[in-house]
């Protein structure tokens, strides 16, 4: 938040901002303004999330090429011309030019034509990214090693079970620390999986369905006995390094985005909300290194998963069908 650039002014201190997002998302909240200056934000109304009208290409964004409506964060789908995440998004952005710099958790090489665009609108704007490899190099006995981000206690089991399966044959489902669903669509992922015929890690957080304790339908446990492992929560970084992972299946957060990419996991992406649907339009159809499940996903896409690859490689992982 950006309120402590009023103390800063008031004491002549410089001021460094640091966004958590990736640079794409960030790029895209900063054009939240023209989107409606152009009249299509907010939503005439909220049918437009359904009937197609997301569908519409937006090519006012410099370096930002194909977006549709529906890839900006998902904090433009209101009718409400004073929602209170459409006017924060604005007076944040609106005000991140008053900074002396600006830190974002990516890297050129990543985001390059983004990040050159930026720097004709923004005061200067430095990758300090992956934050996470940085954090590696720490030494051992450093006590910021014990800082982390997790919200959840750490199940350390299922290092064991993955050391016990072949080189990327193992499907990650990890929808992050926040994203909640609907008991249908937990049950269609389920369901996608088991149908899939592949093994899995799944985290399942207590809270991963709205209003109610996540519970799987019994033959669901039945008929993926001994190819799956539900765990409630992990070390994801060491999951997704793990020589047995070969997918990943994931709500585009920045930092799983990032840890996926660092780790050469090809994703399959099914955006929550915020700059994840820009993450994910970036990972499909920018790097080519994931495609996207359907919102209202159903079990034959989760179960679009196929490999065409030479035994213990991630590399030829494909993804196919209705994703």
């Amino acid at each position: 938040m950006s309120f402590t650039l009023d103390a800063a002014e008031e004491f002549g201190l410089p001021e460094v901002l640091f966004w958590t997002t990736s640079a794409c998302g960030f790029m895209a909240y900063l054009h939240y303004r023209d989107l409606i200056a152009r009249g299509l934000v907010p939503l005439k109304d909220m049918a437009d999330v359904t009937n197609g009208y997301l569908d519409t290409p937006v090519d006012c964004i410099p370096g930002m090429n194909k977006l549709r409506l529906k890839d900006f964060p998902s904090f433009i789908r209101t009718t409400d011309p004073d929602d209170v995440m459409l006017r924060f998004v604005v007076r944040e952005t609106t005000r991140a030019s008053r900074a002396t710099a600006i830190l974002l958790n990516t890297f050129d090489e990543l985001e390059r034509p983004v990040l050159e665009e930026m720097a004709s609108i923004l005061p200067p704007v430095y990758t300090i990214g992956p934050l996470f490899l940085l954090a590696n190099q720490l030494p051992a006995n450093s006590p910021v090693r014990s800082l982390t981000s997790s919200l959840w206690k750490q199940d350390t089991t299922c290092t064991g079970w993955l050391d016990s399966k072949r080189p990327g044959s193992i499907v990650y489902v990890n929808f992050g620390s926040i994203t909640v669903m609907s008991t249908e669509q937990l049950v269609e992922f389920a369901w996608g999986l088991a149908k899939s015929g592949y093994d899995f890690l799944w985290v399942i957080r207590p809270d991963l369905v709205k209003g109610e304790d996540a519970v799987l339908p019994r033959d669901f446990l039945v008929e993926t006995n001994g190819r799956s492992l539900l765990v409630n929560w992990c070390d994801q970084e060491a999951v997704l390094s793990h020589p047995a992972i070969g997918g990943f299946l994931t709500h585009s957060g920045w930092n799983s985005t990032l840890e996926s990419i660092c780790a050469g996991v090809p994703m399959i992406c099914w955006p929550f909300f915020a700059e994840q649907q820009t993450n994910c339009r970036y990972v499909c159809a920018e790097w080519d290194i994931g495609m996207e499940i359907d919102g209202d996903v159903k079990r034959k896409e989760g179960n679009g998963v196929e490999r065409e690859r030479s035994e213990g490689s991630r590399d030829g992982w494909k993804f196919f069908g209705e994703l």
